[in-house]
């Protein structure tokens, strides 16, 4: 059986090690923010996303049927929807759900 104080511990824990982390730049950085903290922090979303595309598409085959093609469609529908509303969430999860329905549904 799992002990409640324990539990609470573990929680009360993990809550103020992320808020340290959250905060830890505010109290670093009071009196302004470094020039490389804010290059970075322009360059590292972008980064971070190709990282996350290559990581996505690397057991892709495109040989075998159906060659990446729910894979191209999902990331084109994901390029389509963030030029028009430019938005990263709505992107993001349209694009997963677009590439749910077309690999369960279509390419099933």
């Amino acid at each position: 059986m799992i002990d409640v104080s324990k539990s609470l511990a573990i929680i009360a824990v993990t809550a103020v090690v992320t808020a340290l982390i959250r905060f830890s730049p505010f109290l670093i950085f009071h009196k302004g923010t470094p020039k490389p903290i804010l290059y970075l922090g322009k360059v590292l979303p972008h980064a971070v996303m190709g990282m996350l595309v290559v990581y996505c598409l690397k057991n892709t085959s495109f040989i075998s049927a159906p060659f990446g093609a729910p894979e191209l469609l999902a990331i084109l529908f994901v390029v389509i929807v963030h030029k028009w509303r430019h938005n990263t969430l709505l992107s993001v999860a349209g694009g997963t759900i677009c590439y749910m329905l077309l690999v369960q549904v279509v390419f099933a």
